[in-house]
């Protein structure tokens, strides 16, 4: 079946001690980086198309932008980008994995009847409607950790906006959130965790995050992580180098390569990327270092 795809990938990258690269495709207007770009379906399928020859696993399809401040849109609309694209996508490639992107349970649940096969919720299945569509499906879904909403998410937030300890604070979350989820239907083996860089977090605390990665794999699941072009790499960019402004999203290539090596030297199972090829190239080198004992 479609859904054991990803628990096949899993376990064969797993033996090969190999990390599994997400390729991100915004189909939207306003996503940090990328926003526009992919909104043409026909741009949309020649972006996943590629990604999938530069080395991605996995295709992560949104069409509501999650970055801080951002409005939702309404759901229509999100349907409309997605679903025509993921169908597409299934026709013409069939073992092509994907990943839903979306906080809505009825667009997760008509992408997934569409033919995607994994639930990124970056809620973190606070709704639970959505761990309904889960257990429904019985598919993997990925369970992440975010302060508030996008539209509030980095708003006021300090140094001390969690308490002594962040790791431990967002471990004890998502800990709560995979027992919620296993106790609502969901298989233990579905489960994957994302603490959320980038989502309610200064950058301390998401350098925090990657270094501590081994901590949340201690909980017993896969960890997701997802440093791509995120804004705290610009910010270090633009004070270590005392530049007048922060980089744009699409000037952090090289910060995020060294995000994503960090992340995959110290334990990650899956790197969600806007540059798959570099990043292939890059964890080639991450990954033979892990191999050696």
């Amino acid at each position: 079946m479609v859904i054991n795809q990803f628990n096949v990938l899993l376990n064969q990258t797993h033996q090969e001690n190999r990390t599994i690269i997400m390729g991100i495709l915004n189909v939207t207007l306003d996503s940090f980086s990328d926003g526009g770009k992919f909104l043409d379906q026909t741009l949309a399928i020649k972006r996943a198309k590629q990604m999938i020859e530069d080395g991605a696993d996995i295709i992560d399809i949104g069409g509501e932008s999650t970055k801080p401040g951002s409005d939702p849109v309404p759901i229509e609309t999100e349907l409309n980008r997605v679903i025509p694209v993921i169908k597409t996508l299934i026709k013409e490639i069939p073992n092509i994995i994907i990943s839903i992107d979306s906080m809505k349970p009825i667009v997760t649940n008509a992408a997934l009847e569409a033919g995607a096969q994994i639930i990124n919720d970056v809620t973190g299945l606070r709704d639970p409607d959505m761990i309904n569509v889960a257990v429904k499906h019985q598919c993997p879904v990925i369970i992440m950790h975010m302060l508030g909403l996008p539209k509030t998410m980095q708003q006021e937030i300090t140094e001390t906006t969690y308490n002594s300890n962040c790791t431990q604070e967002i471990a004890n979350y998502l800990k709560s959130q995979t027992q919620t989820a296993i106790t609502a239907g969901i298989k233990k083996e579905n489960i994957v965790l994302d603490p959320g860089i980038g989502f309610g977090k200064t950058v301390n605390h998401n350098l925090e995050l990657i270094n501590n990665i081994q901590k949340f794999k201690l909980l017993g699941y896969p960890i997701l992580i997802g440093p791509s072009r995120k804004s705290f790499i610009g910010k270090l960019t633009k004070q270590a180098l005392n530049l007048e402004t922060i980089p744009l999203a699409t000037d952090r290539l090289e910060g995020s390569l060294a995000s994503i090596t960090a992340c995959a030297l110290n334990g990650a199972s899956i790197l969600r990327v806007h540059d798959v090829k570099e990043t292939k190239h890059a964890l080639i080198i991450a990954d033979a270092l892990r191999k050696i004992k």
